[in-house]
Order: structure tokens, then sequence, then C-alpha cells
């Protein structure tokens, strides 16, 4: 079946559906979405034996997705973190599909690698990093940072005569992994899939906010004469706060170690000149990780690797084969930092972000959404009976219901008044155990929210918990 007219009809009216839903969700309710099983029963049946119309098929998928989908890019939305998708990223984002790129390698796509090799010196100096550094653009966080713990592993190893790219790990001499107490779960998934264990690790005890003490993490090195990698975190998932980088990674390096850092969200405070004091030392990290589809707010997927040590990088990721031609080695090749072969091209989206908003315009961004989520905080702790855990040093915070009540009873008016704020639709947060507690937590992570939607939620909020004292 060749492309056709009606096909080019189907790419119009897909950016027409894709503009009304943008359109309506910034003021549509946040209420309870439809469930999978509906929306799968609508979908399901035999494969098709014959083609179907185009425009029609595009019509059904809107028609039967779009009650199922969660409003993440709406402006009251803080249950994750995750960024707005700026239609000027959705524009280039559109524009990559249409191209068909694959972004393997210079020969297969110029302008694919060139892009990407600008966003990738761009980002370093958007957030103050070593110009040396190499950049992967991968497709999140979760593989950033296996990326970087690959890059680790091997330099490490390296140092002590073994080539783990090409003995594996049979007979490998052993390596410690020191992380944080209050560390992401994609950390963990990344040692398991480099073979390291993720209960193989030792935990470096933190703060009541999660940040690492250096205490703990100086006697830990002293412990053993092991490689040691350790992985701090910028941006603790429920407080936000930051490990004291330019207290631990002086520790490490004098320890002959590796310091990686999960800076999913967090790392983007270095293009603030009011925030990046949080990020002090950070610089002098091995390897970090961070998202672009959360701060700089580019669409799914998009995330980038940052290694300090461009040769451990490539070791680590680099393929070679006979039809993968490097036409000039002078230029960046795209494939030699990243896991995948086939793969989307990342760099036109983030490109068109950083073109987008500019340096200023990110350090706007990160600023306004921090004092925004300031301004809940202080309003949500007005609210009697509203205990907000830890005012907000970036963009998360954790609050506790009816606290003064019972560690069982604050649990249960939690989980209640998050309910209830869920079917309000007003604002959409969600719950997390932290501390052993069941808390709510609110992320401020998108360039569309405003003071404006702050006062709202803040009422919101309040109006769900009267709501859940009434009903006892």
């Amino acid at each position: 079946m060749h492309t056709s007219e009606q096909d080019f009809a189907a790419l119009e009216l897909a950016a027409r559906l894709a503009a009304d839903y943008r359109s309506e969700v910034a003021a549509a309710p946040l209420v309870k979405v439809a469930g999978y099983g509906e929306i799968h029963a609508r979908f399901d049946g035999p494969v098709p034996e014959t083609g179907t119309d185009a425009l029609k098929l595009i019509a059904e998928l809107d028609a039967g997705a779009r009650d199922g989908l969660r409003g993440i890019v709406a402006p009251r939305f803080y249950a994750w973190v995750n960024g707005h998708s700026h239609l000027a990223g959705v524009a280039a984002d559109w524009l990559t599909s249409a191209w068909g790129q694959n972004c393997a390698g210079i020969p297969m796509s110029p302008a694919g690698a060139a892009v990407e090799a600008v966003a990738a010196r761009w980002l370093l100096e958007l957030l103050d990093l070593p110009p040396e550094s190499s950049v992967g653009l991968v497709s999140g966080a979760t593989i950033a940072n296996f990326v970087g713990l690959a890059a680790a592993r091997g330099e490490l190893l390296r140092r002590q005569g073994w080539n783990v790219e090409e003995d594996g790990l049979y007979g490998a001499p052993n390596l410690r992994v020191l992380v944080g107490a209050d560390a992401h779960n994609t950390i963990f998934s990344g040692l398991r899939y480099l073979g390291l264990g993720e209960k193989r690790v030792t935990t470096i005890a933190t703060d009541d906010l999660g940040r690492m003490k250096p205490g703990a993490l100086e006697q830990a090195l002293k412990a053993s004469s092991d490689p040691v990698i350790v992985i701090g975190q910028a941006g603790q998932i429920n407080t936000g706060v930051s490990d004291p980088f330019a207290r631990i990674v002086p520790l490490v390096h004098d320890a002959g170690g590796w310091v990686h850092v999960d800076g999913a969200f967090g790392l983007w405070a270095r293009a603030s000149e009011r925030h990046r004091h949080l990020l002090d030392g950070i610089e002098l990290a091995d390897s970090m990780a961070t998202d672009g589809h959360k701060w700089l707010q580019t669409p799914y997927d998009c995330g980038f690797t940052i290694v300090r040590h461009e040769e451990a990088h490539r070791r680590a990721m680099d393929m070679q084969a006979s039809y993968l031609t490097r036409d000039n080695q002078d230029y960046r090749h795209p494939g030699a930092y990243v896991p995948e072969l086939s793969r989307r091209a990342r760099g036109f989206a983030a490109w068109a972000m950083m073109r987008r908003l500019g340096r200023s315009g990110i350090a706007r961004m990160v600023d306004d959404d921090v004092q925004i989520a300031q301004m809940l905080a202080e309003g949500l702790a007005a609210i009697p009976g509203v205990s907000v855990l830890n005012q907000p040093e970036l963009n998360q915070f954790v609050v506790r219901f009816g606290a003064d009540r019972g560690e069982d009873e604050g649990d249960r008016l939690t989980q209640a008044t998050v309910d209830q704020i869920q079917r309000d639709g007003v604002a959409f947060m969600g719950t997390a155990l932290w501390r052993g507690q069941w808390i709510m937590r609110v992320s401020v992570c998108s360039i569309a929210t405003t003071p404006e939607d702050a006062r709202i939620t803040i009422d919101a909020v309040r109006s769900a918990w009267e709501a859940v004292q009434a009903a006892g």
C-alpha cells in the first residue's frame, strides 16, 4: 500500500486533534480517567484482515484513547515530576517522526548527528559543566543512570587491569557500590542491568530530608580498599534536596573512586543563578544523569548522560561494525555514547527547547517553579491540621494530613484527602511512603504552572481536607 493523499490528510487531522487536546487540557478537570480495562476493550479484537482508512483510524485512536489520558501536561498536575511537553518541542518532535531518522551515526543522519552535537554542547554550557564532558542522548534518567554506571564500572576495572567490555565480570576484581539511603529505584535497576546487583550495595545514612551524610560516607570508604562507585543524588524525589557534593566528591576521589549523580530533575538547578549553589561541587562528579522531559520540557522521551571522562564513556557504549562507517573521526558520532543502535533523533527536540527558551528562559522557569512550590507549601501549612514536612528548597515537598492524630490515623486521612483531591479534579497529587508514613507528594515541574494555579490549588486542597474531616 503506497502513501496516498489520504495519509497526508491523516497527518493534518492528527495535528488538529492534538491542538484541540492541548487547548482543552489546561482548563479540563483532572478527574479520574477511563480505566485500563475499558480502554483495552475499545481497542482489542482480532488482527485486522484488511487495511483501514487512515483518517478513520486517527479519529478512532483519538476518540478511543482521549478519556484515558492522564492530564500530565495540565498546569495543576503535581503527582510526579513530569514536564509540560512544551509545544515547541512537540512540533520539533513531529518533524523528527516525519523525517524518520535513525540517529545511530553520521552517515545515517548527518542532520540528526550534527544537531545532537550542538544540543549536547549547549547542555553543558547551560548547566555550567566541564566542557570536555561527553553527552549521550537516551530515553530518560533510567537509561542515563545505566550508561553513567557502565562507564564507572568499566573505568574502575580498567584501573585494576581488567577489561570488562571484552572479558565480562567472570573473575573480575571486586567493586563496591555505596548508595544514599534515599536513592531512587532507577539506580538499582541500572546496577541490576550491569551485573553489580541491586542488593549488593552499602547504604549510606542520610539526614531527615534525604541528604547523604559525609561522615557516614567517610567511614564506609575506609572500610575497604576495593574500587568504589558512590552514587549521589541531585533532587530527592520527595523532598527535592541534594547531597552535599562539595564535601562528598573529594572524599570519594581521595579514595580513588567514581562519583555518579542521579540528577533526573535536580541537575537543572545549575541553570539558575539563584539556585545553583544547592549543587556546589557537582561539577567535580565523574558522571551524572538528567531528564530533558522534566525541566527542559521536551516531549517524551529524552534523557542525558554526562560523563567527564569521554574515553570511559565511549569504551562502555561504542559499537563497531563494517557497515557503520565513520567518515570523519573528528566529528561526534552519536551512537558512541548510548546503548541503542536504532534510536530516535532526540537532538532535534532538545535543540528546539533550548533554542525556544534560551538560557534566561530556562533559568526563569526553574526559579518560577521553585517559587510556586514555596508558595504552595506556605499556603498548605497555614491550613489547620495540614503539616508540611519540608520547606522546599527546590520544587518538591511532602505533606501529611491529621498528623497529630497518630500515625495510623494520619496515614488514613492523608490517603483519603489525596483521593478526594483527585475526585474533585481541580488539581492532581499522588501519595508515597516517606520515613514509614504515607505522605502527599507535591512536584512543581511545569512551565505552564502559575502563581494563580498555586492559589487555586491551595483552595482545592483545603476543600478536600474539610470534606474528609466532615465525613469522619
